[in-house]
């Protein structure tokens, strides 16, 4: 089954210009994973510990547009946003979320 990513688009952007919100697995033990949640500006949205990748989808907000945690999001990102998630397998290679992740360490 697919899963349909939240997005938050207030001024019908093309979906291409909306910024993006990382939701990614860090890893962790099994039933112990760490989710976290990065905008791609850098700042850091929030975590959770999911027993699994697969829960981590909703948990974070990433496919449940009914989460607490979009008022946040759009409070961040008034103007809209997506969101996208990125398995623990593809962190250290996904181009935009190293950049959301390097530029959350830059002061």
């Amino acid at each position: 089954m697919e899963k349909h990513y939240v997005k938050h688009n207030p001024l019908n952007k093309p979906e291409d210009q909306l910024p993006v919100i990382y939701g990614y697995c860090e890893g962790g033990q099994l039933s112990n994973l760490v989710g976290k949640l990065i905008a791609e500006d850098g700042k850091f949205l929030g975590q959770h510990i999911c027993s699994s990748e697969g829960w981590m989808y909703g948990d974070l907000g990433i496919t449940d547009p009914d989460s607490g945690r979009h008022k946040d999001f759009k409070e961040h990102y008034p103007e809209g946003y997506r969101m996208q998630f990125v398995s623990y397998n593809h962190v250290k290679h996904h181009v935009g979320l190293q950049d959301a992740l390097v530029k959350h360490m830059v002061p």
